[in-house]
């Protein structure tokens, strides 16, 4: 049995593993990476197989960085199932569609650009068909009920609490009279969270693939988060200016939009407007309220007496261009949410053009950014940001809350593979992580006694 590790190999975007047995081979993920244009071009037309011989996908969540691929992979070749959870399935259906019309879009801007230039045009990634066809392959599995793709492997999925969807994956091999077990955490959530469920916790192994993404660092208590949010808003409306909200379509929007609701029945917000600004994150939402099988007991309670934790009077959801454009012509203080959440595509450009010069305004990043990208340059408030190839004065306000993110934090990282057998686990390989962030988390789980863990390159294999 082989384990290749290909996306998300040091880096926290990307996601792809692949493992191989008994003549079968097949992906844990298949994520975009995103980051530089030339860096990203080439990554993303890389394979560590030839699409047409993998035999499954299964996909731990809906986010891009670990399904962008997905339409790419049909595209060269790939038709076996890809196994996800209905949620991740319907979240899919819109985003993959979305991250299709972004790469036809950002060809085409790209071809005009080159054409001014006499320089050579490209190809966009992948297309609306390639989006839809792969969306066809397509096969639903439910949390705690073990199956088998084909002979040989048994899996078995686990909320894994990071987003609506979201499991934690592992596989029973068997092969050459022996019986492996080899786990993967997906993105890992965090316990008290509103809305989503705690991450279960999964099967004894004897490997282990996490996630490390916050390595070496520790959240902010929810309610403390959703405090300051209050302090933000208000202090910014005083100015007369506006928070614009970088945030992931799935999971980070819908989070804020409940804590805003929570802060309007309190009567801790002002008399400001709130609008989320982004056709994907409507369409997500609604997918949101479709699946309260998800839900914790927190919104359970939450909902009988505000049944729509995703909407209160002065919160509207934008899907046209035109009422997008308006935002941008008013002058009054609001809270404007946009997709995406690395301020790397999307309206959410549009919105920091407008509003980073001004010193009223408030730019709020609530999560991880990735290195190279434009909200990871705004986290690090340089004078100078570029936006559409422009530069602009960073003079707005920056907050930093880290508090709002999905992912687990190194205690509760630890925490979690503290539960599984240490005589039984062999080793950990540790993933979707920045080099510096991986390695304060070995020094964590070696001082809680794991004495083997790894922290592969892209392109390494270990025979298991």
């Amino acid at each position: 049995m082989k384990l290749t590790f290909w996306g998300a190999a040091q880096t926290v975007t990307g996601s792809l593993h692949m493992l191989e047995f008994g003549g079968r081979r097949v992906f844990l993920d298949c994520g975009l990476y995103q980051g530089r244009r030339a860096e990203a071009k080439r990554l993303n037309c890389e394979f560590p197989a030839p699409p047409e011989t993998v035999d499954a996908v299964f996909l731990s969540h809906a986010h891009i960085d670990h399904s962008g691929l997905l339409p790419k992979l049909y595209r060269e070749g790939f038709r076996g199932p890809v196994y996800a959870t209905d949620a991740t399935a319907d979240l899919c259906g819109s985003m993959l569609p979305d991250s299709a019309h972004i790469q036809q879009k950002d060809a085409r801007w790209v071809n005009r650009r080159e054409r001014r230039r006499g320089g050579d045009q490209i190809e966009p990634l992948y297309t609306m068909d390639d989006a839809e066809g792969v969306l066809e392959l397509f096969e639903s599995v439910d949390y705690d009920r073990p199956f088998e793709p084909f002979a040989g492997l048994h899996v078995e999925y686990r909320d894994a609490g990071h987003i609506l969807g979201s499991a934690t994956i592992t596989l029973t091999v068997e092969e050459d009279g022996r019986t492996r077990r080899l786990g993967f955490t997906g993105d890992l959530g965090r316990a008290d969270r509103p809305i989503l469920r705690d991450p279960q916790t999964m099967p004894d192994c004897d490997w282990l693939i996490s996630e490390s993404t916050y390595g070496g660092e520790t959240h902010d208590p929810p309610d403390q988060a959703k405090d300051r949010l209050a302090e933000i808003v208000g202090e910014t409306a005083a100015r007369g200016g506006r928070v614009i909200i970088p945030a992931f379509a799935v999971g980070r929007t819908q989070e804020i939009v409940f804590r805003l609701d929570e802060l309007t029945n309190e009567g801790r917000l002002p008399p400001i407007p709130v609008v989320v600004d982004s056709p994907l994150a409507v369409n997500v939402t609604d997918i949101f309220r479709r699946h309260p099988e998800c839900y914790d007991a927190e919104l359970r309670t939450y909902m009988e007496t505000d049944p729509d934790p995703f909407g209160f009077s002065r919160l509207a959801y934008v899907r046209d261009v035109r009422d997008s454009k308006r935002l941008n012509a008013s002058t009054l203080p609001m809270v404007i949410i946009s997709a995406s959440g690395m301020a790397e595509a999307g309206r959410i450009l549009h919105h920091l053009r407008n509003n980073v010069e001004d010193p009223k305004n408030t730019v709020l990043i609530a999560g991880y950014c990735a290195p190279h990208t434009l909200a990871r340059r705004i986290v690090e408030r340089q004078k100078t940001v570029k936006i559409f190839g422009e530069p602009h004065r960073l003079r707005a306000e920056v907050e930093v809350m880290n508090s709002y993110s999905a992912h687990a934090d190194e205690p509760e990282l630890v925490e979690f593979i503290s539960r599984f057998d240490r005589e039984r686990l062999r080793r950990i390989f540790l993933v979707h992580g920045d080099p510096d962030r991986q390695i304060a988390l070995t020094g964590a789980l070696e001082g809680s006694g794991f004495s083997d863990v790894q922290r592969p390159q892209r392109g390494e294999t270990f025979e298991l």
